[in-house]
């Protein structure tokens, strides 16, 4: 690794060789960090803090509107080549229709891609620093070279750091080396001139996560300089593709193979018959456009996006829009009870000793025994955090004056967490932790275990903290923390939240079932649960899932619905048996100890307030912690996913058909159904019109219950409207041709608009599952559009571009005709759907 970017105008050593004094005379700072004035200079000359760009840019967005589509690319190609050949006219406006879709695409892509860049910055991480001697947090892309950077359990590193100071640091570098073994750092020199990184103790690299301790760094690297940044500008990351990703990829496999089967065939039948070879080579082309949803991944995208805009103003955040469908797929939805079930505001609320008896001693061994960063903002554990805002508040005078020596951070899978202090040249260990863990640790504690149990009963979380004379050495262990004296309980507060029944209720519409993994104890978590009316049955501990065999554990995942005391890898074990299950899952936490679960989940949800790498993990961010803004995300989800489905059934429902017809017809007509320029202007009208489904009006039972990708079902769909489709194109074929004999114009015009009116009457039939207009009313938008286009269409043959575009005004009686087969078609399409519906069990 070379270190050629970083600043080092006077030294030249490489940063871990450094000591302190050196590192801040090398990298222009001190103790009191950078001033306003280096922290501009520092941005002018290292650039800001990011590896991504998320900003907006619409060139981007517009070229790749004109290369994503080699159908289009073909189609420009062919009709410069119709142009030199002297087809003017056509070639005017087959480019004019590929501009319209290119602006169509591009217009409602920039705005979508707007949405998300909006959304990404209400999430943005940030870091806590020292600016001219004061502590305050700013947004991680604003750090610099030379900044003092402040650490704590569940921070995520936010550049590369030259450690200063640590204590008791352990970090997971396994972004960078795949490790998962967390590495315990140091902040003094390295002697070695060359090392890698798993050998770099006093080096914390950007992206990985500190699991304990606490620590100071100076940024010695910043955005695409620091190790990750490199990683991540010179690889490729590839994300697995969620089930709707790898739904739409079937789809479009389907389509291409009809698209490619159909134009060719209609392509060498033309040819055979003699027509035309650029006419021909247009026209299939024009089918092939036809059968292409070229509009589908705007929509989909612009879907996802209005989705996005609409949760977050009901305080949902979604980091990546496919995040949104991920979250209406949802059946099982695991999470914390605490800030969903209650209040989530963690409040002291007694400190009793071994008597029973209120005790500030207990309260003052709490705080000792505590890895909270104090500042203007405490950062922390819950409960640690919890002891200071309850001390800043009521206590403000309580005195706490203790050197410590060694701290031991919490350990989730222990329970347990304890500090080494020394007073006078006397050394005490004090621990706290689980009850239930203390009271191991003590001796005889059946009186102190009635007593806990008491206060679980009443809904109080406890800690215990206990202590114990012990000698001086230069570290302490887990080993050390034995033959303690009980000095007495904690308790805390957190009650249950008065909208959690009603919220737990409409889950239940939802057909979603929630799943409690909490940290507490079984009376805690039983009394939360009664209070909130949720039946639960047996309540499952954590150290009975690690003695069951797997098919035990997942018969037991199968029916229960409360687990307590679960360590991170329980709680990853029991999504992963849910998953298994064919469970399509979710997972609500915030903590360092829920990151695995976040992760493992099929989305990830957390609170803004959540420590860094939980919310970095995340899918979905809440702005507020409660289960009804996690019911709008799901119910959102689906009803984007039910309008994404409208879109593509319709689609392929009508222009499977139309575009059979059209190639089979070329095989007998002498001149083509319908001329290539009118092919695609009947698409893009369609394509207008079909913008505005992404906010159409959901049927309830849309929503009821999640919904997942079926291509027998599109195929279904697909075959049986198609069919009905082509049966009205082929009446319209006879009608033409045997009553009113009509000339290749009026012919190809009549065709057009039979292909407009059955479309957007066909839109209205397919969007729901009930009767349309009657019992489903669509959305505004939705109406609106399509009337106008049709409209318009209608107008076309006798508005001044008829001429050149090949239209030819109608007789009256073909109005008349159009009119009595659109009822036709509208009675025979819902008649056939709800035949197809009742045959597929919908």
């Amino acid at each position: 690794m070379l270190w050629h970017n970083y600043v080092m105008p006077k030294s030249p050593q490489q940063p871990w060789q450094l000591t302190k004094e050196e590192v801040f005379e090398s990298f222009q700072t001190s103790e009191d960090g950078l001033s306003p004035e280096e922290v501009t200079k520092g941005h002018k000359q290292w650039g800001l803090n990011t590896i991504r760009n998320h900003s907006l840019n619409p060139l981007q967005i517009l070229l790749r509107q004109l290369t994503s589509n080699p159908l289009i690319i073909i189609l420009t190609a062919t009709t410069i080549i119709a142009l030199l050949l002297g087809e003017k006219v056509s070639s005017y406006y087959i480019f004019g229709i590929i501009l319209a879709s290119i602006i169509l695409g591009f217009w409602n892509e920039y705005f979508a891609a707007r949405a998300i860049v909006k959304l990404l910055k209400k999430v943005s991480l940030s870091a806590l620093v020292i600016r001219k001697g004061e502590k305050m947090d700013i947004p991680n892309d604003q750090i610099t070279v030379g900044d003092i950077v402040l650490l704590a359990p569940g921070s995520i590193v936010p550049a590369d750091l030259r450690l200063i100071f640590t204590a008791n640091l352990e970090i997971d570098e396994s972004t960078l080396t795949g490790e998962s073994i967390p590495v315990e750092k140091q902040e003094n020199p390295l002697a070695s001139n060359h090392l890698n990184q798993t050998n770099m103790t006093n080096i914390a690299f950007m992206g990985t996560t500190v699991r304990a301790g606490s620590s100071r760094g100076v940024v010695i690297a910043v955005g695409k300089n620091s190790e990750f940044g490199k990683i991540a500008t010179d690889t490729s990351y590839v994300k697995p593709e969620t089930s709707f990703q790898k739904g739409l990829a079937k789809y479009g496999g389907l389509l291409t193979w009809i698209m490619i089967i159909t134009s060719l065939t209609s392509f060498t039948a033309n040819v055979i018959l003699g027509k035309n070879l650029l006419d021909a080579v247009l026209f299939s082309l024009a089918i092939a456009v036809g059968l292409t949803p070229e509009l589908l991944p705007v929509l989909v995208t612009v879907a996802l996006a209005h989705g996005a805009d609409k949760l977050a103003k009901k305080e949902v955040l979604v980091k990546q829009l496919i995040a949104i469908e991920n979250l209406g797929n949802i059946d099982i939805l695991c999470t914390d009870k605490t800030g969903t079930l209650t209040e989530g505001k963690i409040t002291v609320a007694d400190y009793l000793n071994v008597k029973g008896m209120k005790d500030e001693n207990v309260l003052r061994l709490g705080l000792i025994c505590n890895t909270a960063l104090v500042h203007h903002k405490i950062i922390g554990t819950p409960y640690d955090t919890a002891l200071w805002e309850y001390v800043q508040t009521n206590h403000a005078k309580l005195v706490i004056k203790a050197n410590k020596v060694f701290e031991e951070p919490f350990d989730y899978s222990k329970r347990l967490m304890f500090t080494v202090i020394e007073e006078g040249g006397t050394r005490t260990l004090i621990a706290k932790g689980a009850p239930e863990v203390i009271f191991n640790l003590v001796g005889s504690h059946q009186t102190l275990q009635k007593k806990y149990e008491n206060l679980s009963s009443l809904g109080y979380n406890v800690i215990a903290i206990a202590s114990k004379k012990i000698n001086n050495k230069k570290e302490y262990s887990f080993d050390d923390v034995d033959h303690l004296d009980f000095e007495g309980f904690i308790t805390f507060s957190d009650p249950a939240k008065t909208s959690a029944k009603e919220a737990l209720d409409q889950l239940q519409n939802l057909n979603v079932q929630i799943i409690i993994l909490t940290g507490d104890n079984e009376l805690v978590s039983a009394k939360i649960c009664k209070d909130i009316g949720l039946d639960v049955g047996k309540i499952i501990q954590g150290e009975a899932i690690d003695t069951l065999s797997e098919a035990e554990f997942k018969n037991l995942t199968s029916k229960t619905t409360v687990f307590c005391r679960v360590t991170p890898e329980q709680k990853l074990k029991i999504i992963q048996t849910l998953q298994k299950m064919g469970h399509s899952v979710g997972f609500m936490g915030d903590g360092i100890n829920d990151v695995l679960a976040l992760h493992s989940a099929d989305v990830g949800i957390c609170v803004n307030s959540a420590i860094d790498v939980a919310k970095d993990t995340a899918q979905v961010v809440l702005l507020c912690k409660d289960l009804k803004t996690v019911l709008n995300g799901i119910a959102e989800g689906r009803k984007v996913f039910s309008n994404t489905m409208k879109y593509i059934l319709t689609y392929t429902g009508s222009n499977f058909g139309e575009m059979i017809s059209l190639a089979g017809a070329s095989f007998f007509m002498p001149f083509l159904p319908i001329t290539p320029s009118q092919l695609l202007l009947q698409d893009t009208l369609y394509d207008i019109s079909q913008m505005t489904i992404t906010s159409d009006n959901v049927d309830p039972e849309s929503v009821i219950k999640p919904k997942h990708w079926d291509l027998g079902f599109i195929k279904n769909y697909m075959i049986f409207f198609g069919v009905l489709s082509a049966l009205f194109v082929g009446i319209t074929f006879l009608f033409l041709g045997t009553v009113l004999h009509a000339t290749p114009q009026h012919f190809q015009t009549g065709i057009f608009l039979e292909f407009m009116i059955s479309e957007m009457i066909v839109v209205f039939v397919i969007r729901t599952n009930r009767v349309p207009f009657y019992k489903s009313k669509p959305g505004g938008w939705l109406l609106g559009t399509c009337f106008l286009i049709t409209v318009f269409s209608i107008y076309l043959p006798y508005s001044p571009l008829a001429s050149s575009l090949g239209f030819a005004p109608l007789h009256p009686i073909f109005f008349l005709f159009l009119f009595c087969l659109s009822l036709a078609y509208i009675v025979i399409t819902e008649a056939g759907k709800k035949i197809l519906l009742k045959r597929l069990n919908i």
